[in-house]
């Protein structure tokens, strides 16, 4: 060791920390005991004259791993089952006087007790769990091996070795990069922690590189395809470079609860120059709008070439990228979106929405915030850290929210333990907890100072959760596997579960709940398309035999996604007067012209209602929101659908507003059809159409899709897609 390093970590440590897949270091390739006699020469013993990996797509090591998809030419193989590989000598091999082993080594500073250096024994038979390498055929001079990796080996890239021991020493052959070995998680490998033992869950899970992504809101579900693209040339480099930008330790790096980890702080860039940057401000200047990437490879492979996070990233960017980074390492990985998800900043399980006396919103002291839908991941493992049964699904989450444990990061946090409300368990369960089952408590604040809780939704957070389903484009609802239903004893439980181990208590509101209320209101918001006037009703029903006068108030806004506010389009108050045992509907026309010039790219309106009973001073309070329409791309295509032939892919837009769109991006996307790419238009006149056709030339065979989306100064979240079936190129 040199004398700066000596220095440099002071007898703290004899080697320096191994965190970088890419840093290597040469093993001798003489390693001489003793002296050697003169006269000997070492090169007249076994020696290796090649290797040969079987490292073609077509292979059966790459076929039987589940590899195959995957654009490199290395070979790249799964933990804790075994492959071939033909060592080549200079003479026929004599298992009586030669000895040879296979090591793998992986990073700078290998040590065998790290599982960074890997002397592989030449054994008889195979043993489950164990790193082995058996003689399955010997021929002339070649000798194949079977060898199997243990099922928690350290997932990355090694250099392999053959080295032969001699009387005078060992000799070993020199580095050479083409039989570089990746090793991958392995969920085929009923031994490694990622294990799934349903062949359809694998298929989506890990070897789907197209997935859907629900957004919109609860009564109105929008969906949107996603280019995970993690087979893709570049992204399985990059993966292992988004580990060794974290500086993880390479030893941790077979821990899939570790990887996640890593993995959910590193895609954002808030704190560790990670791979995205999060904007929620509507303003894009230097990057690309969150709502005009079409999937995870851009972003990628800009991030490893440029050195720098990426502009810029939401939710659905940060788990659609997140996904990429589970599944290509191997890890089973599904994104799901909660429709009203609670983000609880004083993390006491309470969305405290705080009104004035005449009902209006104080939102000086109201800090939570609803998010229309919030997308996270989830990832498959077991959790041997925790009690028997928290294993399965975990939720990670990427999107920078809150701090754990110094940094920007959320999970994996066992979903099974959040549905029964043991958030004692690492990691992040809480925040978790709280994202799907707090309750909604309006509040007045007095001017005296006393608060005063005037009414409890229990129901509206996570109101509904959902993910991809498992074959299709269709959604699976998933809500009950996060909470029991509202009102059974069991979800009562959970909650008082969750609440002794040490998730906060309610705020200390001064007063009793009121009494409820012998008058309903709701209020309904039809769809509307964008560019249109739509209506919203509201309803008020008196369940008494009393008379009674409500005066209500209306404040319709324009709101980010995150259900924090931009501006107030419109208000009004309306007094109503209710006859005994009956209802009265009050309709409010919303005119185009009133949200159209400060519309956000997701074009979400929130309607906030509240009345006042005025002979009982009761408060009613509603609040909803709706997603306008937005037009969509279409996507056609001309020529032979066929692996090698090139097809013509048209991608059109007729602009329905009044006014000329600026500024217009439109990407196009495709897995095995055609690589991201991207077309400006300066502007699009009203009701004027444009179009794009590219050539493209198909690689992959089977179900694909083809995924566009257009984004402009005053008009963005459009999306158009196509399915298509590639067929085979015809053998001659």
């Amino acid at each position: 060791m040199s004398e700066t390093s000596r220095i440099a970590f002071g007898g703290r440590r004899a080697v320096p920390p191994n965190n970088s897949n890419a840093a290597e270091d040469e093993l001798p390739t003489l390693e001489p005991q003793g002296v050697v006699p003169r006269g000997v020469n070492l090169q007249e013993f076994l020696n290796v004259t090649s290797v040969h990996l079987f490292k073609e797509r077509w292979d059966t090591n790459k076929v039987d791993h589940h590899t195959d998809k995957y654009e490199n030419n290395k070979l790249i193989v799964r933990r804790g089952q075994s492959f071939y590989i033909q060592i080549d000598f200079n003479r026929p091999y004599d298992p009586r006087r030669d000895l040879f082993r296979v090591e793998y080594v992986i990073g700078r500073y290998p040590q065998e007790n790290k599982g960074t250096y890997i002397p592989v024994p030449i054994v008889s038979e195979l043993q489950s769990g164990k790193w082995g390498a058996k003689i399955v055929m010997r021929e002339d001079r070649s000798v194949r091996l079977s060898v199997q990796s243990s099922p928690e080996c350290i997932v990355g890239k090694f250099r392999m070795y053959v080295a032969v021991w001699t009387p005078y020493g060992i000799i070993r052959t020199s580095r050479n990069p083409e039989t570089d070995t990746y090793i991958l998680f392995n969920p085929w490998c009923e031994d490694d922690a990622v294990y799934l033992d349903n062949e359809k869950e694998r298929e989506e899970y890990v070897l789907n590189d197209i997935g859907v992504i629900f957004y919109g809101e609860v009564n109105d579900i929008k969906t949107r395809s996603w280019s995970y693209g993690q087979f893709e040339d570049g992204i399985l480099d990059t993966c292992l470079y988004v580990m060794d930008r974290a500086q993880m330790d390479l030893s941790g790096r077979g821990n899939p609860i570790k990887v996640s980890r890593v993995g959910s702080a590193m895609v954002n860039a808030k704190d560790d120059e990670g791979v995205l940057v999060g904007s929620w401000d509507n303003i894009y200047a230097y990057g690309v709008p969150p709502s005009a990437w079409t999937g995870s490879v851009d972003i990628l492979l800009e991030y490893q070439s440029s050195e720098n996070p990426v502009r810029y990233g939401q939710c659905w960017v940060f788990a659609g990228v997140f996904n990429t980074f589970l599944r290509c390492l191997g890890i089973p990985a599904r994104i799901v979106t909660n429709y009203f998800s609670a983000h609880d900043n004083d993390a006491n399980l309470q969305m405290d929405i705080f009104l004035e006396e005449d009902g209006n919103v104080n939102s000086k002291l109201t800090k939570d915030s609803v998010w229309n839908y919030h997308c996270w991941n989830e990832a498959w493992m077991t959790r041997p850290d925790l009690p028997v049964g928290f294993g399965g699904w975990q939720a990670v989450d990427s999107t920078p929210q809150e701090n754990s444990d110094g940094m920007y990061r959320c999970g994996p946090a066992s979903v099974q333990a959040i549905k029964h409300g043991h958030v004692c368990f690492q990691f992040d369960a809480p925040f978790v907890f709280a994202e799907v089952n707090s309750d909604l408590i309006y509040i007045t604040a007095k001017k005296d100072g006393t608060h005063v809780v005037e009414n409890v939704d229990a129901t509206h957070i996570g109101k509904l959760i959902v993910t991809k389903q498992i074959g299709g484009d269709g959604m699976m609802d998933i809500t009950d596997t996060y909470k029991f239903q509202e009102g059974q004893e069991e979800e009562r439980l959970a909650l008082e579960t969750a609440l002794m181990y040490g998730a906060k208590k309610p705020l200390n509101t001064e007063g009793v709940m009121k009494s409820r209320s012998k008058v309903d209101m709701d209020f309904e918001v039809e769809n509307a398309v964008l560019g249109k006037d739509l209506k919203l009703t509201i309803t008020f029903r008196n369940n008494s035999h009393n008379h009674y006068t409500i005066t209500a108030y209306l404040s319709a806004n324009i709101t980010f996604y995150t259900g924090v506010s931009k501006a107030e389009f419109k208000k009004e108050t309306f007094d109503v007067t209710l006859e005994p045992l009956s209802f009265k509907k009050e309709a409010v026309l919303i005119q185009a012209g009133e949200y159209m010039g400060q519309l956000l790219e997701q074009a979400s309106l929130h309607f906030f209602v509240t009345a006042r009973i005025n002979e009982t001073r009761d408060v009613l309070a509603k609040q909803k929101s709706t997603v306008l329409t937005i037009p969509k791309l279409i996507i056609k295509v001309r020529g032979a659908q066929v692996v090698g032939s090139d097809m013509i892919v048209t991608v059109e837009f007729t602009n329905p507003l009044k006014e000329t769109l600026r500024n217009v991006w439109i990407h196009l996307d495709g897995p095995g059809i055609t690589r991201p790419m991207r077309k400006m238009f300066r502007e699009i006149r009203p009701n004027s159409t444009v179009q794009w056709e590219e050539v493209c030339r198909p690689w992959v065979s089977g179900p694909r899709k083809l995924i566009a989306s257009m984004s402009s100064d005053s008009l963005r979240h459009v999306y158009g897609e196509l399915d298509m079936q590639i067929q085979r190129r015809p053998s001659m």
